[in-house]
């Protein structure tokens, strides 16, 4: 029997009646609660549904829906059934949808809102495997003629009750499971691809766990720690550590809008939250803004809070060293006084630890928010690698690195300082792609990440670059894009940048503005404008910009520099194709998309130059 066949029924007999899941209802929007006796019944029903829908020992089941209670039930009821889950991001298109389905030979199909089912019954008729769809939010209105469709309470209904001889076979696939089985079926989010369907065994799961708690359990409490889920469980990051919060006894606050996430930080107060760095860039860029806007002895008594602060906790706590007596004495001070009002405002009073991954996080922002309070644990990892390759070790870490490596992980660098990943987390491969499989993973079973990095003499991991992003001007030098982007993206001016410069002569960029803080500007200045365009195009604003950007690369090599750059008057969106689920840029697509504006930029410095000859 596998072991997250066996974790629910012992959390049950471990915690019973205490709460296992927090989740805002569908329609009062009330936080309410799913104890663990309740969580373990649901999953049974599902379970014992899956079965009588005709799934099958090691068959698929896609859910493709927001953050909700049902999804985790879903996936428990899947493992007792020895069957697999296939996460399918919420923002996923038509497209995507039918080939995830196709190239996982699903037969069940669950979905969230109207939206999702909308594009299920699109599908429906090019998925020759999908038998029937499973809809979990109870206002999802089914189409007049649709005979294939379930609510999930018809859809549990027909869990309860089973034969002797569903009862039979439904405790022999768990006695069956093996960690050899496959245990997700996680898709890629395809920059520069096709998606790829990454196989996770249990055997990777149950490494990853052991490695977590190994350095984890000891400041983890089960009686009150609570974790606020905000990434999608479709991405491997967060389901990981959701497993870690189920296997230790940490209620999973689950929020359902991410859209809402700031409500719910302040709403759930959570101990414990992973999340991607922009995240925490624009906490960074509000509790700048408010800072400038208070009173003068109000700013000096911040600045020189944080002062204190980032001595305490990155000389002394950062090593898990005491820090000297008056510092003490002065950082209590400043936590009575500055910190604890200014993580209330943003909800983590008691805050923890705050997985951070995804992409980089600007060791600036990482000093400042340790420096309050609030421990950012940067981490490093892929859906390949079962999320975790390496993270910061509480009481011993190193600003500028992604942490130490897991236990039982081996990593090196390759040709090109490319991180290759070696150990019991790794996937078994990428589903019905033996070619894209060995590629990935070479004959001596490393795999290789894509990622450009090098190992610190602490033996912590550090990330440079995606080795696809890498690109080389014209003049033979290599730019690493994300550096820059995680540098702007600082600023609270910009939303979102894509540096450009492969085979020219220099770097340029293509920016989208944070709208309303340029709005708030140009009033501030009295620019007229009467539209996004013409804000985005005015020469006031794009001077401000200019000044700004300098000031943030002033101490780069002048190659790495950004020469020219354009706002954009709409932002990158999944929806257009040029963000991923996981809003990584595509770049392929953009540089594409924005070729004749890119043209431009060089185009117009070439003009320039000519003129001053002529």
């Amino acid at each position: 029997m596998n072991r997250f066949v066996e974790l629910i029924p012992q959390q049950r007999d471990k915690y019973g009646e205490r709460e296992a899941l927090r989740f805002r209802d569908y329609r009062t929007q009330i936080w309410s609660s799913i104890t663990w006796n309740g969580f373990a019944d649901m999953i049974d029903r599902a379970a014992g549904a899956l079965l009588t829908g005709g799934v099958e020992a090691q068959g698929r089941v896609c859910i493709f829906t927001q953050n909700c209670p049902e999804v985790l039930i879903t996936h428990f009821g899947a493992f007792y059934n020895r069957a697999i889950p296939v996460p399918i991001y919420a923002t996923s298109s038509r497209d995507e949808v039918a080939y995830i389905v196709n190239d996982s030979g699903a037969t069940i199909l669950f979905t969230g809102d109207q939206g999702q089912y909308n594009i299920a019954r699109q599908v429906i008729g090019d998925c020759p495997t999908l038998k029937f769809i499973v809809t979990l939010h109870p206002d999802v209105k089914h189409d007049a003629d649709d005979k294939t469709s379930l609510t999930w309470e018809e859809f549990l209904l027909t869990g309860d009750k089973l034969s002797k001889d569903l009862l039979k076979e439904l405790e022999a696939r768990k006695q069956a499971g093996t960690p050899d089985d496959t245990m997700y079926l996680i898709y890629t989010s395809g920059t520069t691809g096709i998606p790829k369907g990454v196989m996770l065994m249990h055997s990777n799961m149950n490494a990853a766990m052991d490695a977590h708690h190994e350095r984890f359990d000891a400041f983890i409490d089960d009686k009150t720690d609570v974790s606020l889920s905000f990434l999608p469980f479709s991405h491997v990051f967060e389901l990981g550590w959701t497993m870690v919060c189920l296997t230790s006894g940490i209620r999973v606050a689950i929020n359902y809008n991410p859209k809402e996430i700031q409500r719910a930080v302040k709403e759930v107060q959570p101990n414990y939250m992973c999340s991607v760095p922009r995240f925490w860039e624009k906490v960074y860029t509000a509790i700048n803004d408010n800072l400038a806007s208070a009173k003068p002895v109000v700013r000096m008594m911040v600045k020189q809070a944080i002062r204190v602060g980032k001595t305490r906790n990155m000389k002394y706590a950062r090593l898990g060293k005491k820090a000297p007596a008056l510092i003490e004495r002065q950082y209590q001070y400043f936590e009575k006084k500055v910190f604890k009002k200014l993580r209330g405002a943003i909800g983590v009073v008691d805050g923890k630890m705050f997985p951070t991954a995804g992409a980089m996080l600007s060791d600036n922002i990482t000093e400042f928010m340790h420096a309050v309070g609030i421990n950012i644990c940067i981490g490093y990892g892929l859906s390949e690698t079962n999320a975790s390759v390496s993270f910061f070790k509480p009481g011993e870490w190193t600003l500028g690195t992604i942490g130490m490596p897991i236990s039982s992980i081996q990593v090196k660098i390759g040709d090109k300082n490319e991180i290759l990943v070696k150990g019991p987390t790794v996937m078994k491969g990428y589903y019905n792609k033996p070619e894209e499989t060995a590629e990935a993973i070479d004959a001596d079973g490393w795999f290789h990440t894509g990622d450009c990095g090098e190992i610190a003499p602490t033996g912590e991991l550090i990330l440079t670059e995606r080795l696809k992003d890498l690109f080389k001007t014209s003049n033979g030098k290599y730019i690493a894009p994300q550096v820059l982007e995680t540098l702007l993206g600082q600023d609270k001016f910009i939303e979102q940048v894509t540096i450009i410069g492969d085979g020219r002569k220099y770097v340029s960029a293509l920016i989208v503005p944070d709208f309303e803080e340029l709005k708030a500007y140009a009033d501030k200045k009295h620019i007229e404008h009467r539209s996004i365009e013409e804000l985005v195009n005015n020469p006031d604003i794009h001077k401000m910009m200019e000044e700004r950007i300098n000031d943030y690369q002033k101490d780069l090599a002048s190659y790495e520099q950004i020469k020219r750059f354009v706002l954009l008057p709409k932002p990158f969106t999944m929806e257009s194709g040029e963000l991923t689920n996981t809003l990584k840029i595509r770049r392929a697509v953009i540089s594409k998309r924005y070729r004749p504006l890119i043209d431009a930029m060089y185009a117009a410095d070439y003009r320039k130059k000519k003129d001053k000859q002529e």
